[in-house]
């Protein structure tokens, strides 16, 4: 009999490989394991944390509306700073100074809004808020910018730049009111920062969940439509049907959760004397809804993406990650993009500051300190490897909820200070170490 030349002799020997059920439907769903893996690590932790002061304390805190709402409004400064540290660290540098940059952007805008402005517009006036806002994102991206052409056309490092722009930067916001804090800030600014009247209340949050639900709906069928017309394998309409379920189910489920916490009783009487309303015995029932700062969080989340995914800008970003030789040789300008990545990030910074400081009510010197450590914990954790090229927004914006939920976690149940850094870079050295795992076996 002759053999079939093209037909391995021994295939039919060779034992077939078993695929695992969880491992076939990660690859029919597309779902991204690193993704699924951090969901599972953010809800033990939660779990965790909840059932620790169950037992210990006889009162589980964290899974309750009040901590879940004030959690995610705690996590909008750091993970507005965490989808611009991907860009940074995609593309195989790191800034250290997004903390200070914090601060002196703070410090700008307190005494801006404070001492400034009220001279020429009048106390309260509605365009303080917004000339305070622009001027902090304008700082932040030509502070930015300065740092990414000391980088890439002075060619000093970026470890040592924004080092030194840590120490400067830091400074500054210390000399620029002599180390005062600057307060009350203006009502309306103060709004960015969350609170009882940060928020856009239970109609606001539904209309927000319904607009985000159908925005999930139009990015599957945009989806499935793409690969139809590029005629690219499709998934299963079933996996289709389950990933925009898992997606509104957990939109509508936020928006639950948000709507569940009720504002203070002592604001509810404020508000219903202003409005001649009486307060009936059981009292009234006022949803805070979504904070603006989650809003704004998100808002960045979305377009970041966007501008990473889907644009030349975000395709470059990659590319000099991948391997910056090559995409300076394929006419990519890199001293540009990175003056450009640099400066993006400075913004961000200026829009966390804007935030931090709104949610203080005030701007101090001390404002973002620490906060650099945090900011590449969050992306490094997210999966955005230190290698250059790999990272997500979506990521990032999950890794500081994690390192988010490990503060307050270790607050409510008693964790001093020391233990909490102790504890977080714990947690940041195993994310490395996890990320270098995951690519060792993914070659």
């Amino acid at each position: 009999m002759t053999q079939d030349p093209f037909t391995d002799s021994n295939s039919s020997k060779k034992p077939q490989s078993k695929i695992s059920p969880l491992t076939s439907f990660l690859r029919v769903t597309e779902i991204d394991t690193r993704l699924a893996g951090m969901a599972g690590a953010l809800l033990l932790i939660w779990l965790g944390f909840h059932y620790y002061g169950l037992f210990v304390n006889g009162m589980g805190a964290f899974l309750t509306p009040r901590n879940l709402w004030n959690l995610s409004v705690q996590t909008s400064s750091i993970g507005i700073m965490a989808t611009g540290m991907v860009l940074v660290i995609v593309t195989r540098n790191i800034d250290l100074s997004v903390g200070a940059l914090v601060g002196v952007t703070a410090m700008m805008m307190g005494i801006l809004q404070v001492e400034v402005l009220p001279q020429y517009l009048g106390l309260g006036h509605p365009a303080i808020w917004v000339i305070t806002v622009i001027v902090g994102l304008i700082a932040g991206a030509i502070i930015g910018a300065l740092h990414g052409w000391l980088i890439a056309y002075c060619r000093i490092p970026a470890f040592i730049v924004t080092l030194g722009g840590l120490l400067i930067w830091r400074g500054m916001a210390f000399i620029s009111a002599g180390g005062k804090t600057i307060s009350p800030v203006d009502q309306t600014f103060a709004l960015l920062g969350g609170g009882p009247y940060g928020a856009i209340g239970a109609w606001g949050s539904w209309v927000v969940g319904l607009i985000a639900c159908a925005g999930v709906l139009w990015m599957m069928q945009s989806g499935r439509a793409q690969r139809v017309k590029h005629d690219f394998p499709l998934r299963p309409m079933w996996a289709e049907v389950l990933l925009a379920a898992i997606g509104c189910g957990t939109i509508i489920g936020s928006v639950l959760l948000v709507n569940a916490y009720p504002l203070p009783k002592g604001i509810i009487k404020a508000m219903a004397a202003a409005n001649n309303t009486i307060v009936p015995p059981e009292g009234i029932f006022i949803s805070h809804g979504f904070a603006i700062p989650v809003l704004i969080l998100i808002s960045v989340g979305v377009l970041m993406t966007i501008l990473l995914t889907r644009t030349r800008f975000g395709r470059y970003v990659f590319a000099i990650g991948g391997n910056p030789e090559a995409a300076s040789l394929a006419g990519i300008n890199t001293r540009w993009m990175t003056l450009k990545i640099f400066s993006l990030m400075g913004m961000l910074a200026g829009l966390a500051g804007a935030v931090a400081s709104a949610r203080l009510n005030s701007a101090t010197n001390a404002l973002g300190l620490l906060d650099e450590l945090y900011v590449i914990a969050a992306a490094v954790i997210g999966g955005t490897s230190l290698a250059g090229g790999v990272g997500t927004i979506y990521g990032a914006i999950l890794g500081a909820l994690v390192m988010q939920s490990l503060q307050t976690g270790m607050v409510l149940i008693g964790f001093d200070t020391a233990i909490q850094q102790i504890v977080v870079g714990i947690v940041l050295v195993l994310a490395v170490y996890l990320d270098n795992l995951y690519r060792s076996k993914s070659k």
